[in-house]
């Protein structure tokens, strides 16, 4: 006799632990590893060309299969999986809240301890690694979280929405007066802005493609302070994804999800398809968009992606959890998010850039993707054997120490020498 499949995934519920503060949630996890593989399908783009072209669209000159899988990242993958992680950085920061205080800890100084430790990796990781780094983000925005527990629970999901608006309204007016400077017979300063963009590609084509090592530093350092100029557009987005993704904790849709089932069909029937649809539409509206066309169509474009980005990640996010089980064998990859994040930085850095291997602009579209299936299937066999004898990824061990001030056990017992 046949069964119906369950319209929903069962509740998370945590897996067994040395400690209460080291339980995971194993389908959070999952969805993570999931996270992290189209995370370096984005980034892969920043490593193998200038930062600031990643994202700008599909290149004119690419043809055939090239041309296909970079169409169809930049309309699937391209700014969702970042929204995807970001919700899951705000689930993290709510459970770890819940669990804390469920025990009679004080969560908020443990809190910022912890930001303040991502924030040092974050900053080291984009000074000496890459300066696509997103933690360093995440760190500054994460240390405002506290302020928005005097919330409702009701209302956190509406914050959050809310900050996505904004993110969306302020791309929008920009556009207009970007509009208006073109417009303007005299519109020297609007010219003289996308030659600035274009000259600091051109740096970071010399830099990182034939440079040193210590002129890729200097480079990271200069890409670091321009890209935290972007945060009064793109930390209004991030900080409603953190938002949404605590009041999916904080009203028992991860815990009880049959009991909010109408939402997660929403989130996988409305939110997933309409994100797409949106970000076709940007597509279909201007393919490419470098960085300095700071015409009203390229910035319309960027409005709509950071829209369709957010739904998108809403919907992976839901259909990964009901995916679970079929994303099983990504767990000890999401497990160790922030060690192999990083992992994934220095291996493609080291072949791509100057001061390593070299092959900088080298790779087509469908060799990138070929790439980034070797490194993450690497990544999957080495998370997996690591954690058959430690309890935590490598810098995940570090980030707790900081954060605690104290050691936990790495390596597990009972496994012998």
């Amino acid at each position: 006799m046949s069964t119906t499949p369950p319209l929903m995934p069962p509740p998370l519920q945590p897996l067994p632990a040395l400690e209460p503060q080291n339980q995971r949630l194993p389908g959070l996890d999952a969805v993570r590893g999931f996270a992290l593989l189209g995370i370096l399908l984005m980034n892969i783009e920043g490593f193998n060309g200038p930062l600031w072209l990643s994202g700008a669209g599909v290149e004119p000159d690419q043809a055939g299969l090239d041309r296909l899988l970079d169409t169809f990242i930049y309309i699937v993958v391209q700014g969702s999986f970042f929204p995807l992680f970001s919700l899951l950085f705000g689930i993290g920061f709510a459970l770890m809240g819940q669990r804390l205080r469920a025990r009679g800890g004080a969560f908020t100084p443990i809190h910022l301890r912890r930001m303040g430790c991502l924030l040092v990796i974050g900053l080291l990781h984009g000074l000496l690694v890459w300066s696509g780094d997103i933690l360093l983000t995440y760190a500054l925005l994460g240390l405002l979280l506290p302020a928005f527990d005097v919330l409702p629970k009701r209302w956190l999901g509406l914050a959050g929405a809310l900050g996505i608006g904004c993110a969306v309204m302020v791309t929008l007016l920009l556009a207009g007066l970007m509009a208006m400077m073109a417009a303007s017979p005299d519109n020297q300063a609007f010219v003289q802005a996308g030659q600035q963009i274009q000259d600091a590609v051109q740096a970071q084509m010399q830099a990182y493609g034939q440079g040193t090592y210590w002129q890729a530093v200097k480079q990271r350092g200069s890409d670091l302070l321009a890209g935290l100029q972007n945060l009064f557009v793109i930390g209004s987005q991030l900080l409603g994804l953190f938002l949404i993704g605590a009041a999916l904790v904080a009203n028992g849709a991860l815990a009880d999800p049959a009991g909010h089932a109408r939402l997660w069909a929403w989130l996988r029937w409305g939110a997933w398809p309409l994100g797409l649809l949106l970000s076709t539409l940007a597509w279909w509206i201007s393919p490419f968009n470098p960085p300095w066309s700071l015409a009203f169509d390229s910035l319309l474009v960027q409005a709509i992606k950071l829209l369709a980005g957010s739904l998108i990640g809403l919907g992976w996010l839901a259909w990964g959890l009901r995916w679970q089980q079929l994303l099983r064998p990504l767990r000890a990859v999401g497990q160790m998010a922030l060690s192999n994040y990083l992992a994934q930085s220095l291996l493609c850095t080291g072949f791509f850039y100057g001061y390593g291997l070299g092959y900088f602009g080298q790779l087509r579209r469908s060799e990138q993707v070929l790439m980034v299936l070797a490194v993450f299937a690497l990544q999957a066999l080495l998370s997996w054997l690591w954690l058959r004898w430690f309890n935590q990824g490598p810098v995940e061990w570090l980030w707790r120490a900081g954060t605690y001030g104290r050691f936990a056990p790495l390596k597990r017992t009972g496994l012998g020498a």
